[in-house]
């Protein structure tokens, strides 16, 4: 069976029509829609886990941008093993008394004998859980003194880490962002407005990853992570919101680009 001519039409941009969300149908719109929202709740789950992630490296409670300086660049009063036990791990600690355990010997340098001696049973008992690369490469390795080490001293994210992280970081988002633009592209929108919305979560990805690296040297870029961060999440916000709210609840009769 042949096509129809608006088929044709809509398969050929250059005769100057455009799909928009009037074209497609109630069941692409469901399937769109709970794409969408599916996205969006991930997406506030993320901001959450971000929060618990970071939160306390500063010694202090809350999140603050002291927090992402210590996460990246490291800090003199603070490592990334001892802020966490200040912090997000100290309740999954079996012994309230193993936190002063491992500050302690974080504070007296964090040599392999006392490591084999008074650490290493702790850290097996109640961190090697998820702190396995096998079940979670994006998190630190406590399971041996080598990765231990990276994060009992000073000095932040390590290189190899950031590397790791970056590359799923920027895998998975993408694919995310492409799909939420392939949707977003379906509004009757100003074509300027379009081209520059859909590109803005990009560039402030690509903003945002290489600012992890420049922060571990230079650690006033974690205002430009957050900044960054923050931009790709209101961008992403605002294709979604508009995207489901012109699925559902705007008409037009105006062709637009």
């Amino acid at each position: 069976m042949g096509e129809s001519s608006h088929e044709r039409f809509e398969m050929d941009p250059r005769l100057g029509l455009y799909r928009r969300f009037k074209d497609i149908s109630i069941s692409e719109r469901i399937l769109n829609t709970a794409f969408l929202l599916t996205i969006g709740i991930g997406y506030l789950v993320a901001l959450v886990n971000l929060y618990y992630t970071y939160q306390g490296k500063d010694g202090k409670s809350g999140l603050s941008i002291d927090d992402v300086m210590v996460a990246y660049h490291g800090s003199h009063d603070q490592t990334r093993l001892g802020s966490a036990i200040n912090g997000i791990m100290e309740p999954n600690l079996k012994y309230k008394s193993d936190k002063d355990v491992i500050l302690k010997w974080i504070q007296q340098g964090a040599e392999e004998p006392e490591y084999n001696d008074h650490i290493a049973p702790i850290l097996n008992r109640d961190c090697i859980g998820c702190h396995t690369p096998s079940v979670n490469p994006s998190l630190p390795d406590l399971t041996n003194y080598a990765g231990v080490a990276e994060v009992a001293h000073a000095g932040g994210a390590t290189l190899p880490f950031l590397i790791r992280v970056s590359h799923i970081h920027l895998f998975g988002i993408a694919f995310i962002l492409f799909f939420i633009g392939k949707i977003f592209l379906l509004c009757d929108l100003n074509v300027i407005i379009k081209r520059i919305t859909v590109a803005i979560p990009f560039v402030a990805m690509l903003l945002d990853v290489s600012s992890w690296f420049i922060t571990k040297v230079f650690p006033e870029f974690a205002y430009v992570v957050v900044t960054c961060g923050a931009l790709m999440g209101v961008s992403m916000g605002i294709q979604i919101l508009m995207s489901i709210y012109q699925m559902w609840f705007y008409s037009s009769n105006q062709e637009t680009r």
